[in-house]
């Protein structure tokens, strides 16, 4: 018995210590889209910098999707991950996971991660979207704006929906979030 207490205790203490080493922005798990699996990001994602989008299936930028895959598929292997989280906030995104997913694949072929449907903004968002807006001091203003996470887990700006994933400032910020 005094065994089974000790591994247990041992496991506890390290488990708040990896936490308390996990930036604040990793400190979740999300589901990913259409499915019942979930990731933690800590885990998953702790050293890499990320670029979080909120994303819409029925949107004027919805294009975009291609260029987050294309920027995902160059820089997957320096320790960089776009993340996908679909919104209905603007009221552009299907009520059907399987809608959205099937479009993400399908039509753009997006392979980076992509997560359950999330509110972003206002009283309803996702504790992890009023992190971001907190830390960069804007919340999304519509679909497809982006906050870049540098490898440390800081907010290093938030970008417009305007910005392209191909726009040579937000590459030459990802550029520097992945040094180590």
């Amino acid at each position: 018995m005094k065994k089974i207490i000790t591994l247990v205790s041992l496991l506890f203490v390290s488990q708040s210590i990896m936490a308390s080493e996990c930036p604040d922005v990793l400190k979740f798990m999300k589901r990913k889209l259409n499915s019942q699996e979930t990731v933690n990001f800590c885990e998953a994602y702790k050293d890499k910098a990320i670029l979080f989008v909120n994303t819409a299936s029925k949107c004027g930028f919805t294009p975009q999707f291609d260029g987050l895959e294309k920027l995902y598929n160059d820089y997957k292997d320096k320790n960089f991950v776009v993340l996908g989280f679909p919104s209905g906030d603007f009221n552009q995104e299907f009520d059907d996971e399987g809608k959205t997913a099937e479009l993400c694949e399908l039509t753009y072929g997006v392979k980076f991660p992509m997560f359950e449907t999330i509110a972003v903004r206002g009283d309803d968002a996702d504790p992890l979207y009023r992190l971001l807006a907190e830390k960069a001091g804007s919340a999304p203003k519509w679909n497809f704006y982006k906050y870049l996470v540098d490898r440390k887990g800081n907010v290093v700006d938030s970008y417009s929906s305007f910005t392209k994933p191909q726009d040579e400032d937000l590459i030459a910020d990802i550029e520097r979030a992945i040094q180590p």
